[in-house]
Protein backbone atom coordinates (compact mmCIF):
# COMPACT_ATOMS: atom_id res chain seq x y z
CA UNK A 1 0.00 0.00 0.00
CA UNK A 2 1.61 3.52 -0.71
CA UNK A 3 2.92 5.35 2.14
CA UNK A 4 0.82 8.44 1.75
CA UNK A 5 -2.15 6.08 2.26
CA UNK A 6 -0.74 4.90 5.44
CA UNK A 7 0.10 8.06 6.34
CA UNK A 8 -3.58 9.06 5.90
CA UNK A 9 -5.09 6.01 7.89
CA UNK A 10 -2.82 7.69 10.74
CA UNK A 11 -4.08 10.87 10.37
CA UNK A 12 -7.48 9.31 10.88
CA UNK A 13 -6.56 7.98 13.77
CA UNK A 14 -5.28 10.74 15.14
CA UNK A 15 -7.96 12.37 15.13
CA UNK A 16 -10.08 9.93 16.98
CA UNK A 17 -6.87 10.58 19.46
CA UNK A 18 -7.53 14.50 19.44
CA UNK A 19 -10.41 14.42 21.83
CA UNK A 20 -8.18 12.70 24.50
CA UNK A 21 -4.87 14.26 23.94
CA UNK A 22 -3.59 17.66 23.96
CA UNK A 23 -2.42 19.43 20.66
CA UNK A 24 1.84 19.36 20.85
CA UNK A 25 2.99 22.87 21.60
CA UNK A 26 5.92 24.77 19.87
CA UNK A 27 9.00 23.80 21.42
CA UNK A 28 9.83 25.17 24.96
CA UNK A 29 13.89 25.83 23.73
CA UNK A 30 12.56 27.21 20.56
CA UNK A 31 10.40 29.61 22.35
CA UNK A 32 12.99 30.58 25.02
CA UNK A 33 15.60 31.07 22.04
CA UNK A 34 13.92 34.03 21.18
CA UNK A 35 13.05 34.95 17.22
CA UNK A 36 14.68 33.15 14.20
CA UNK A 37 17.99 34.61 13.24
CA UNK A 38 16.64 34.99 9.76
CA UNK A 39 18.54 35.42 6.21
CA UNK A 40 20.00 38.54 6.67
CA UNK A 41 22.43 38.53 3.76
CA UNK A 42 21.89 34.68 1.94
CA UNK A 43 25.31 32.67 1.14
CA UNK A 44 23.39 31.20 -1.75
CA UNK A 45 20.09 29.47 -2.95
CA UNK A 46 18.24 28.74 0.54
CA UNK A 47 15.70 26.12 1.29
CA UNK A 48 12.04 25.94 3.13
CA UNK A 49 10.93 22.75 4.62
CA UNK A 50 7.30 22.84 5.46
CA UNK A 51 6.68 20.38 8.29
CA UNK A 52 3.15 19.04 7.91
CA UNK A 53 2.87 17.93 11.63
CA UNK A 54 0.13 15.72 12.57
CA UNK A 55 -3.56 16.06 11.64
CA UNK A 56 -5.75 18.04 14.08
CA UNK A 57 -3.13 18.79 16.50
CA UNK A 58 -2.25 22.36 14.69
CA UNK A 59 1.77 21.48 15.15
CA UNK A 60 2.84 22.08 11.46
CA UNK A 61 6.00 24.10 11.17
CA UNK A 62 8.31 25.99 8.88
CA UNK A 63 12.58 25.19 8.72
CA UNK A 64 15.03 27.38 6.70
CA UNK A 65 17.91 25.42 5.89
CA UNK A 66 21.26 27.05 4.49
CA UNK A 67 23.24 24.60 2.28
CA UNK A 68 26.30 26.73 1.80
CA UNK A 69 26.92 27.32 6.33
CA UNK A 70 25.00 23.86 6.57
CA UNK A 71 22.95 25.69 9.61
CA UNK A 72 19.14 24.92 10.12
CA UNK A 73 16.91 27.24 11.67
CA UNK A 74 13.31 25.25 13.01
CA UNK A 75 9.71 26.79 14.13
CA UNK A 76 11.03 30.11 12.30
CA UNK A 77 7.24 30.74 11.46
CA UNK A 78 6.11 30.63 15.18
CA UNK A 79 9.52 32.09 16.63
CA UNK A 80 9.12 35.44 14.41
CA UNK A 81 5.62 35.88 14.67
CA UNK A 82 4.34 34.38 18.14
CA UNK A 83 1.98 32.01 17.05
CA UNK A 84 1.73 28.82 15.76
CA UNK A 85 1.29 28.33 11.95
CA UNK A 86 -1.43 25.83 12.14
CA UNK A 87 -2.74 22.51 11.28
CA UNK A 88 -1.09 20.48 8.05
CA UNK A 89 1.75 22.74 6.36
CA UNK A 90 1.03 21.23 2.76
CA UNK A 91 3.18 23.43 0.68
CA UNK A 92 5.31 26.63 -0.06
CA UNK A 93 6.15 29.04 -3.32
CA UNK A 94 8.28 32.07 -3.18
CA UNK A 95 7.13 35.08 -5.31
CA UNK A 96 9.01 38.74 -5.10
CA UNK A 97 10.65 38.01 -1.91
CA UNK A 98 6.97 37.11 -0.56
CA UNK A 99 7.17 33.07 0.96
CA UNK A 100 3.09 32.05 0.42
CA UNK A 101 2.51 29.01 3.04
CA UNK A 102 0.08 26.89 2.38
CA UNK A 103 -2.05 25.43 5.53
CA UNK A 104 -4.27 22.74 4.48
CA UNK A 105 -6.87 21.91 7.29
CA UNK A 106 -6.65 25.77 8.99
CA UNK A 107 -7.79 26.42 5.50
CA UNK A 108 -5.49 29.65 5.22
CA UNK A 109 -2.16 30.95 2.95
CA UNK A 110 0.57 32.97 5.31
CA UNK A 111 2.42 35.93 3.27
CA UNK A 112 5.59 35.90 4.98
CA UNK A 113 9.01 37.98 4.39
CA UNK A 114 11.47 35.54 3.21
CA UNK A 115 14.19 37.26 5.22
CA UNK A 116 12.53 37.97 8.46
CA UNK A 117 9.99 34.91 8.20
CA UNK A 118 6.99 37.52 10.05
CA UNK A 119 3.81 37.49 8.41
CA UNK A 120 2.66 40.37 6.04
CA UNK A 121 -0.99 39.34 4.98
CA UNK A 122 -2.91 36.47 5.33
CA UNK A 123 -5.44 34.55 2.60
CA UNK A 124 -8.59 32.82 4.47
CA UNK A 125 -11.91 31.46 3.45
CA UNK A 126 -10.69 28.01 2.14
CA UNK A 127 -12.32 24.12 2.13
CA UNK A 128 -8.65 22.27 2.55
CA UNK A 129 -5.79 24.65 0.30
CA UNK A 130 -2.87 22.50 -1.54
CA UNK A 131 -0.79 24.51 -3.54
CA UNK A 132 -0.95 28.14 -5.38
CA UNK A 133 -0.11 28.53 -8.49
CA UNK A 134 0.76 32.61 -9.35
CA UNK A 135 -0.57 33.70 -12.63
CA UNK A 136 0.25 37.18 -12.14
CA UNK A 137 0.56 40.47 -9.52
CA UNK A 138 -3.14 40.17 -8.84
CA UNK A 139 -4.19 36.69 -9.67
CA UNK A 140 -3.49 33.08 -8.39
CA UNK A 141 -4.78 29.65 -8.39
CA UNK A 142 -5.46 27.89 -5.38
CA UNK A 143 -6.45 23.83 -5.35
CA UNK A 144 -8.78 22.14 -3.06
CA UNK A 145 -8.60 18.46 -1.45
CA UNK A 146 -12.04 18.33 -0.36
CA UNK A 147 -13.77 20.91 -2.83
CA UNK A 148 -13.63 20.23 -6.19
CA UNK A 149 -13.39 24.66 -7.40
CA UNK A 150 -10.33 25.51 -7.95
CA UNK A 151 -9.98 28.78 -6.19
CA UNK A 152 -9.03 32.22 -7.29
CA UNK A 153 -7.39 34.91 -5.48
CA UNK A 154 -5.86 38.25 -5.45
CA UNK A 155 -2.72 38.18 -3.81
CA UNK A 156 -2.41 41.80 -3.62
CA UNK A 157 -5.23 41.84 -1.46
CA UNK A 158 -5.32 38.94 -0.10
CA UNK A 159 -8.97 37.73 -1.27
CA UNK A 160 -10.93 34.99 -3.09
CA UNK A 161 -12.32 36.34 -5.82
CA UNK A 162 -13.78 33.77 -7.84
CA UNK A 163 -13.84 30.15 -8.80
CA UNK A 164 -13.01 27.91 -11.53
CA UNK A 165 -15.64 24.72 -11.63
CA UNK A 166 -15.34 21.63 -12.27
CA UNK A 167 -17.75 18.53 -12.94
CA UNK A 168 -16.47 16.66 -9.91
CA UNK A 169 -18.31 16.46 -6.66
CA UNK A 170 -17.62 17.61 -2.81
CA UNK A 171 -17.15 13.72 -1.82
CA UNK A 172 -14.28 12.61 -4.49
CA UNK A 173 -13.34 15.91 -6.04
CA UNK A 174 -10.23 17.39 -5.47
CA UNK A 175 -6.65 18.80 -7.57
CA UNK A 176 -3.52 19.28 -6.43
CA UNK A 177 -0.08 20.56 -8.05
CA UNK A 178 0.08 22.83 -10.70
CA UNK A 179 2.29 23.54 -14.00
CA UNK A 180 2.05 25.86 -16.46
CA UNK A 181 2.60 25.93 -20.40
CA UNK A 182 1.06 28.95 -21.99
CA UNK A 183 -2.01 30.45 -21.03
CA UNK A 184 -3.13 26.59 -19.63
CA UNK A 185 -2.69 25.19 -16.07
CA UNK A 186 -2.41 21.51 -16.00
CA UNK A 187 -3.78 20.28 -12.57
CA UNK A 188 -3.53 16.62 -11.27
CA UNK A 189 -6.89 15.14 -9.62
CA UNK A 190 -5.20 13.15 -7.02
CA UNK A 191 -8.10 11.47 -4.31
CA UNK A 192 -10.28 9.04 -5.77
CA UNK A 193 -10.03 10.51 -8.83
CA UNK A 194 -8.05 9.47 -12.54
CA UNK A 195 -7.59 12.76 -14.15
CA UNK A 196 -5.28 16.00 -15.55
CA UNK A 197 -7.16 18.76 -16.01
CA UNK A 198 -6.50 21.50 -18.72
CA UNK A 199 -7.82 25.23 -17.93
CA UNK A 200 -7.79 27.78 -19.83
CA UNK A 201 -6.51 31.10 -17.38
CA UNK A 202 -7.86 33.62 -19.55
CA UNK A 203 -11.82 32.25 -19.21
CA UNK A 204 -10.80 30.39 -16.01
CA UNK A 205 -12.75 27.42 -17.32
CA UNK A 206 -11.73 23.60 -17.54
CA UNK A 207 -11.16 22.71 -21.19
CA UNK A 208 -10.16 19.40 -21.98
CA UNK A 209 -9.53 16.35 -19.40
CA UNK A 210 -7.32 13.16 -19.51
CA UNK A 211 -7.61 9.85 -18.46
CA UNK A 212 -4.02 8.87 -16.62
CA UNK A 213 -4.43 5.60 -14.08
CA UNK A 214 -5.85 5.61 -10.54
CA UNK A 215 -4.83 8.39 -8.09
CA UNK A 216 -2.29 11.03 -10.08
CA UNK A 217 -0.49 12.12 -7.23
CA UNK A 218 2.62 14.36 -8.40
CA UNK A 219 2.74 16.44 -11.88
CA UNK A 220 5.55 18.10 -13.94
CA UNK A 221 6.77 19.43 -16.99
CA UNK A 222 10.22 19.16 -18.43
CA UNK A 223 12.23 21.26 -21.11
CA UNK A 224 10.89 19.34 -23.90
CA UNK A 225 7.13 20.68 -22.69
CA UNK A 226 6.38 17.15 -21.67
CA UNK A 227 4.05 16.77 -18.77
CA UNK A 228 4.63 13.58 -16.32
CA UNK A 229 2.56 12.24 -13.97
CA UNK A 230 3.08 9.55 -11.18
CA UNK A 231 0.00 7.98 -10.32
CA UNK A 232 -0.22 5.63 -6.93
CA UNK A 233 -2.69 2.93 -8.05
CA UNK A 234 -4.88 3.78 -5.28
CA UNK A 235 -4.86 0.70 -2.90
CA UNK A 236 -6.07 -2.88 -1.77
CA UNK A 237 -9.63 -2.60 -0.78
CA UNK A 238 -10.43 1.31 -2.13
CA UNK A 239 -13.80 1.88 -3.14
CA UNK A 240 -12.24 3.58 -6.25
CA UNK A 241 -9.71 0.53 -7.46
CA UNK A 242 -6.71 -0.49 -7.34
CA UNK A 243 -4.43 -0.61 -9.72
CA UNK A 244 -0.35 -0.80 -10.38
CA UNK A 245 1.52 2.41 -10.12
CA UNK A 246 2.29 4.21 -13.70
CA UNK A 247 4.34 6.88 -14.84
CA UNK A 248 3.27 8.48 -18.19
CA UNK A 249 4.15 11.54 -20.50
CA UNK A 250 2.05 14.05 -22.09
CA UNK A 251 2.43 15.81 -24.88
CA UNK A 252 1.49 19.74 -23.01
CA UNK A 253 0.55 21.31 -26.67
CA UNK A 254 -1.80 17.71 -27.99
CA UNK A 255 -2.68 17.02 -24.71
CA UNK A 256 -1.93 12.96 -25.75
CA UNK A 257 -0.56 10.46 -23.59
CA UNK A 258 2.98 9.56 -25.56
CA UNK A 259 4.19 6.88 -23.40
CA UNK A 260 3.50 4.80 -19.90
CA UNK A 261 5.61 3.01 -17.60
CA UNK A 262 4.03 0.07 -15.64
CA UNK A 263 5.70 0.00 -11.88
CA UNK A 264 4.90 -3.44 -9.67
CA UNK A 265 1.98 -3.59 -7.71
CA UNK A 266 3.55 -3.23 -4.36
CA UNK A 267 5.65 -0.22 -5.61
CA UNK A 268 4.47 2.84 -4.58
CA UNK A 269 6.11 5.97 -6.54
CA UNK A 270 5.62 8.78 -5.18
CA UNK A 271 7.30 12.66 -4.83
CA UNK A 272 8.41 13.17 -8.89
CA UNK A 273 10.95 16.15 -9.14
CA UNK A 274 12.65 17.82 -12.12
CA UNK A 275 16.39 18.83 -11.95
CA UNK A 276 17.15 22.87 -12.79
CA UNK A 277 17.26 22.05 -16.80
CA UNK A 278 14.14 19.97 -16.74
CA UNK A 279 15.61 16.81 -18.22
CA UNK A 280 16.27 14.41 -15.38
CA UNK A 281 13.32 12.68 -13.07
CA UNK A 282 13.57 12.33 -9.74
CA UNK A 283 11.10 10.42 -7.04
CA UNK A 284 10.72 7.94 -4.49
CA UNK A 285 9.71 4.85 -4.88
CA UNK A 286 11.19 3.10 -1.40
CA UNK A 287 14.74 4.79 -2.59
CA UNK A 288 15.66 7.53 -4.50
CA UNK A 289 15.82 6.88 -8.50
CA UNK A 290 16.97 9.28 -11.24
CA UNK A 291 16.04 8.97 -14.93
CA UNK A 292 16.59 10.84 -18.31
CA UNK A 293 13.38 12.69 -19.43
CA UNK A 294 14.45 10.58 -22.71
CA UNK A 295 14.51 6.86 -21.25
CA UNK A 296 12.79 4.23 -22.29
CA UNK A 297 12.93 2.38 -19.55
CA UNK A 298 12.46 2.86 -15.16
CA UNK A 299 15.50 2.67 -13.99
CA UNK A 300 17.10 -0.07 -12.07
CA UNK A 301 18.89 0.96 -10.30
CA UNK A 302 18.48 3.50 -7.19
CA UNK A 303 20.78 6.81 -7.24
CA UNK A 304 19.99 6.38 -2.94
CA UNK A 305 19.00 3.04 -1.23
CA UNK A 306 16.30 3.52 1.18
CA UNK A 307 18.33 1.31 4.26
CA UNK A 308 16.72 1.96 7.72
CA UNK A 309 14.53 5.44 6.32
CA UNK A 310 11.41 5.90 5.74
CA UNK A 311 11.86 8.32 2.86
CA UNK A 312 8.45 10.84 2.58
CA UNK A 313 9.51 13.93 -0.01
CA UNK A 314 12.10 15.13 -2.19
CA UNK A 315 13.66 18.46 -4.39
CA UNK A 316 16.12 18.83 -6.14
CA UNK A 317 18.64 21.85 -6.30
CA UNK A 318 18.01 23.67 -9.26
CA UNK A 319 21.44 24.96 -9.46
CA UNK A 320 23.70 22.06 -9.10
CA UNK A 321 20.94 18.92 -8.69
CA UNK A 322 21.99 18.04 -4.99
CA UNK A 323 19.36 15.91 -3.57
CA UNK A 324 17.51 16.57 -0.65
CA UNK A 325 15.10 13.61 0.82
CA UNK A 326 12.86 14.01 4.18
CA UNK A 327 12.93 10.90 5.91
CA UNK A 328 9.06 10.50 7.99
CA UNK A 329 10.46 8.23 10.20
CA UNK A 330 7.04 7.78 12.34
CA UNK A 331 5.05 10.54 11.37
CA UNK A 332 5.42 11.58 15.38
CA UNK A 333 8.88 12.25 16.01
CA UNK A 334 11.05 15.35 14.23
CA UNK A 335 11.92 13.78 11.12
CA UNK A 336 15.70 13.97 9.41
CA UNK A 337 16.61 15.86 5.51
CA UNK A 338 19.47 14.17 4.00
CA UNK A 339 21.25 16.01 1.36
CA UNK A 340 22.94 13.86 -1.59
CA UNK A 341 25.35 14.94 -4.19
CA UNK A 342 24.02 14.57 -7.87
CA UNK A 343 25.97 10.97 -8.04
CA UNK A 344 24.27 9.91 -4.77
CA UNK A 345 26.76 10.94 -1.90
CA UNK A 346 25.48 11.54 1.43
CA UNK A 347 26.63 15.29 1.88
CA UNK A 348 25.08 16.72 5.39
CA UNK A 349 22.31 15.43 7.31
CA UNK A 350 19.89 17.60 9.66
CA UNK A 351 17.26 17.42 11.58
CA UNK A 352 13.73 19.31 11.40
CA UNK A 353 10.12 18.94 13.00
CA UNK A 354 7.53 16.16 12.49
CA UNK A 355 6.66 14.96 8.51
CA UNK A 356 8.97 17.31 6.65
CA UNK A 357 6.63 17.04 3.38
CA UNK A 358 7.29 19.50 0.65
CA UNK A 359 10.39 21.77 -0.02
CA UNK A 360 10.64 25.37 -1.99
CA UNK A 361 13.94 27.16 -2.76
CA UNK A 362 14.67 30.61 -2.51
Amino acid sequence: MLRRWIYIILLGIGVLLTACMEPIAISTEELESGGPDGIGDPTGMGLFITNEGNFMYGNATLSYYDPQKKTVQNEIFARANGMLLGDVAQSMVVRNGIGWVVVNNSGVIFAIDVKTFKEVGRITGFTSPRYIHFLSEEKAYVTQLWDPRIYIVNPKSYSITGYVETDMNFQNGSTEQMVQYGKYIFTNCWSYQNRILKIDTETDTVVDELEVGIQPSSIVLDCYNKLWVITDGGYEGSPYGNEAPTLTRIDAETFTIEKQFVFGMNDSPRSLQLNGTGDELYFINGAVWKMSVTDDLLPIRPLVEEGDANFYALTVNPVNSEVYVSDAIDYVQPGIIYRYSPEGELLDTFHVKITPGSFCWL
